[in-house]
């Protein structure tokens, strides 16, 4: 483990929580707050905090069972990109990035167990650097680049190429390709070139996979709280990431693939079958990659 990159800079700490102040409001970017503070009671009754991180976060992501599935729940302004939560329903991003983040929340003393702060471990989390500008490409867009960056960072380690990952050919296109569909876009056609030059760079680094007929054999290693991407296959012969997830290992030794299942599939978040079967239900997906939270 390279333990030297666990350690965030300070003064990113305080430049992204400075930085804060200037977003959308409160109101805007935070919904359901009944069921935060049901989380809230509960991490306090069951001591969340005593875990380690991944294990905490896989804590939050079982008590997230059974919220129903929302799709682009990150489209929330035509114009300006700010750090947002909405425990009312989640797709598979917000899944796990809300579940991550309520975890590392929980370091914090009781006091700060508070939705300003869960907005700024999600805004750790999701942009570029640990920073929402307020631009649109700030923000993480796709799974490969996010790994990079949080790896880069210390806050996860990338154990996908230690767990037998193989490189394979690259496109990170789906945005460009279905602008349509994302709010921010649709309003504002101007970032489509730099969206383009962002996903050419993102689609120039490797991509590394665990290919699924080999999952098997590694999911003794995997632990609960691990964030699972899958990578499919396109008709070209690329690979992207697809879909994510958190691993969790019930108490039958068993690791399970717990996500936010679409509403063509179950519509909510779901505790689904063995990671390794899973894989096997889609022919698109060609195998995983791994990422370790470390603080």
């Amino acid at each position: 483990m390279r333990t030297w990159k666990v350690f965030i800079p300070i003064l990113l700490i305080y430049s992204v929580a400075f930085a804060y102040e200037s977003r959308l409001p409160l109101s805007t970017a935070f919904k359901g707050q009944d069921q935060f503070n049901r989380l809230v009671a509960k991490a306090k009754a069951e001591n969340w905090k005593a875990l380690p991180i991944g294990e905490r976060a896989a804590a939050v992501g079982q008590a997230l069972v059974g919220t129903r599935y929302k799709h682009f729940t990150l489209e929330i302004d035509n114009r300006i990109e700010s750090p947002s939560v909405n425990f009312n329903g989640m797709d598979c991003w917000t899944f796990f990035e809300i579940a991550l983040g309520f975890a590392r929340m929980l370091n914090e003393p009781e006091s700060n167990w508070t939705p300003e702060r869960m907005l700024y471990y999600v805004e750790l989390d999701r942009y570029r650097g640990g920073q929402c500008t307020g631009e649109y490409l700030s923000r993480l867009h796709y799974l490969e680049d996010w790994l990079y960056d949080n790896d880069r960072r210390g806050l996860v380690e990338d154990l996908t190429r230690d767990l037998g990952g193989r490189s394979v050919p690259h496109s990170a296109r789906e945005m460009s390709v279905g602008w349509r569909h994302y709010r921010y876009l649709a309003a504002n056609r101007s970032l489509l070139g730099p969206l383009a030059r962002m996903e050419a760079n993102v689609s120039s680094r490797p991509l590394h996979e665990i290919p699924k007929s080999k999952v098997a054999g590694i999911e003794s290693k995997l632990r609960s709280g691990d964030i699972i991407g899958i990578i499919s296959r396109d008709r070209s012969g690329l690979y992207s990431t697809a879909h994510v997830g958190l691993a969790l290992r019930t108490g039958n030794g068993v690791l399970h693939f717990m996500h936010a299942s679409s509403p063509s599939n179950y519509g909510r978040v779901i505790v689904d079958e063995e990671l390794s079967k899973y894989l096997y239900r889609y022919r698109s997906d060609s195998g995983i990659l791994v990422a370790r939270p470390l603080r």
